[in-house]
């Protein structure tokens, strides 16, 4: 990886709502940045994973931000609190990562008078998938987005829907953006492992949002089941409290009593259990970015079943490496479920060309090499 060339080393501060997010999405930037020759610190709430940032040679600042927060004094205060960092730090550059921080560290920054800032896009969120109860707040975002991605920012999104959205609105230029699909997975970390012996299994790993399709999931596996099926439906996350979507844990445990579908909880041993399963599925509308289990399912050589999307779909092409149905159909997913169900050697082909997409397209490497180069293109520029 090239380093460099520099004698006084550039500052680079990453800034994102959660340090487990951090750790599960951008770690792999982080110290691939470090190693390039950059001071690198991390910006962000510290809850479990602070250790591990640290571990592994990034200075950590600790910033207490909400991201489902609406209380105008306490986010106030966050604000100022990023202000005041950037004053103190300095940084040559400020890498934002989604939808909140995007926002108020763009603000920020430029009252700083931070000379470049960078901000990912990881999808743009229930703000802008669901038209009927985000419509303020959607109106709001554009005028905020056009206000503050212009100027001397580079805007990263993951998928070309998204692109082209943001151009629509007018929110940003065309020579801002670049499209980095994902934020990778490591190929070694989750390698190509064969199916399973016993019932096959379909898995969806996710947060537990109702945007993330667990209703349909659910509704498809009582079809499975009705039509004589056999199949074990498993569910793989948690509720998460600061999003209106989550789904309740009792709700969970209700579900997981019918025996329709069986819920494992939250899982830090995701290749373990990734490789358990036969088919990973992902029914969701949320507006994601491209998902990262869809990526680890696909390095796995798992064939994957899910809605057909902005993101979801740049991880999939139809008949190829998986399935794709429409949203909110569980009619459809049962049925895209029941034909890989019941075709072993189907699945099998898949989940090789799933493989072969994963180390072509979307290795940790390949996303580390291309937001290195947006980098040292503004520092270039600067100098």
């Amino acid at each position: 990886m090239p380093t460099l060339s520099v004698n006084k080393k550039p500052k680079l501060l990453f800034f994102v709502t959660e340090d487990w997010y951090f750790c599960s999405h951008r770690l792999p930037l982080g110290i691939g940045a470090r190693e390039a020759g950059y001071d690198v610190a991390v910006v962000t709430r510290v809850n479990r994973h602070g250790s591990i940032i640290e571990a592994a040679g990034l200075r950590l600042i600790q910033l207490p931000l909400s991201r489902g927060g609406k209380n105008p004094l306490t986010e106030w205060r966050s604000l100022l609190a990023l202000y005041r960092i950037l004053r103190r730090e300095r940084p040559d550059i400020l890498h934002n990562v989604a939808m909140k921080p995007v926002l108020y560290g763009s603000l920020a920054a430029r009252l700083a008078r931070t000379p470049h800032i960078v901000n990912a896009l990881a999808g743009l969120g229930h703000i802008f998938a669901d038209r009927k109860r985000a419509g303020g707040l959607r109106a709001f975002v554009k005028l905020a987005f056009r206000w503050l991605l212009k100027g001397h920012t580079r805007v990263i999104v993951q998928n070309p829907d998204d692109l082209r959205l943001l151009l629509d609105v007018g929110a940003i230029n065309p020579d801002q953006a670049t499209l980095i699909r994902g934020s990778g997975v490591n190929l070694a970390l989750f390698p190509q492992q064969a199916e399973p012996g016993g019932t096959p299994i379909v898995m969806l790993a996710a947060r537990l949002l109702w945007d993330k399709g667990i209703r349909e999931f659910v509704e498809a596996a009582k079809l499975l089941h009705k039509a004589g099926v056999s199949a074990r439906c498993v569910v793989v996350g948690e509720p998460d409290s600061e999003n209106h979507s989550s789904i309740s844990a009792e709700q969970m445990t209700a579900w997981h009593d019918t025996g329709e579908i069986e819920w494992w909880g939250k899982r830090t041993d995701m290749p373990t259990v990734l490789a358990q399963s036969h088919i990973v599925c992902l029914p969701s509308y949320y507006g994601e970015g491209v998902p990262k289990i869809l990526l680890e399912a696909a390095s796995i050589g798992r064939p994957i079943v899910t809605t057909d999307m902005p993101g979801c779909r740049e991880a999939v092409t139809e008949g190829d490496n998986g399935l794709l149905v429409p949203a909110r159909d569980a009619g459809a997913l049962a049925a895209a479920l029941k034909m890989l169900l019941n075709d072993p050697t189907r699945r099998k082909d898949m989940g090789q060309r799933g493989r072969e997409r994963a180390e072509q397209e979307f290795s940790e490497e390949h996303v580390v090499s291309q937001t290195l180069d947006i980098y040292r293109l503004l520092l270039d520029t600067a100098h």
